[in-house]
């Protein structure tokens, strides 16, 4: 080992003839810990790979999700008639959310009567009723328009409820490309 064929000892010891156990020991004591400290500071783990797109995106999907609604919970939750009024935010947190939103596009509040103030995931599927990864500005009119989505969160429900699609399909359908979902779901 390089620190063993380097090392001396001290000089007094030396000069006398002196080399003890209590010395010996105590180098190599200092060498080990050296070695562990040297070793230490080296990651033996490989880096954890940077997330990709799809992971980031069902991270944020899960952010936009109410968590007390799950597949075992939905004939308690979003399959109970009036299970959305429940949990929908007052209009004075949605008409602040809208009033923001239409700020950071630049937009006066005059055209807030163009928009609706949208769940990504619905609430009758179980999207989360506050959290700003689940709201945007959807206009009501138009094949992007509000109006069409509705049609499809009422559909994706009625097929959860009735056990034809999970919970977590019809999440994503809505949630990835919810024109995709109209067209399979709804205009069929």
């Amino acid at each position: 080992m390089a620190v063993a064929e380097h090392w001396r000892p001290p000089a007094a010891q030396r000069a006398h003839g002196m080399l003890t156990t209590m010395t010996i020991h105590r180098f190599l004591s200092a060498a080990v810990l050296a070695t562990l400290a040297a070793c230490s500071s080296l990651s033996t783990r490989p880096e954890p790979a940077a997330p990709t797109a799809e992971a980031t995106q069902q991270v944020v999907l899960m952010e936009a999700l109410n968590p007390d609604v799950r597949q075992d919970t939905i004939q308690q939750t979003i399959c109970t008639a009036g299970y959305t009024a429940s949990v929908r935010p007052s209009t004075t947190y949605t008409n602040g959310v809208k009033a923001k939103l239409l700020r950071e596009r630049g937009q006066t509040q005059v055209s807030a009567d163009e928009y609706e103030l949208d769940h990504i995931v619905p609430l009758a599927l179980g999207g989360h009723p506050r959290n700003l990864k689940n709201l945007m500005l959807q206009s009501w009119e138009g094949d992007d328009g509000a109006k069409r989505k509705d049609r499809l969160e009422r559909r994706l429900q009625v097929l959860v409820c009735s056990g034809k699609l999970l919970l977590n399909e019809a999440r994503s359908a809505i949630y990835f490309d919810w024109q995709g979902a109209y067209v399979r779901y709804v205009a069929h």
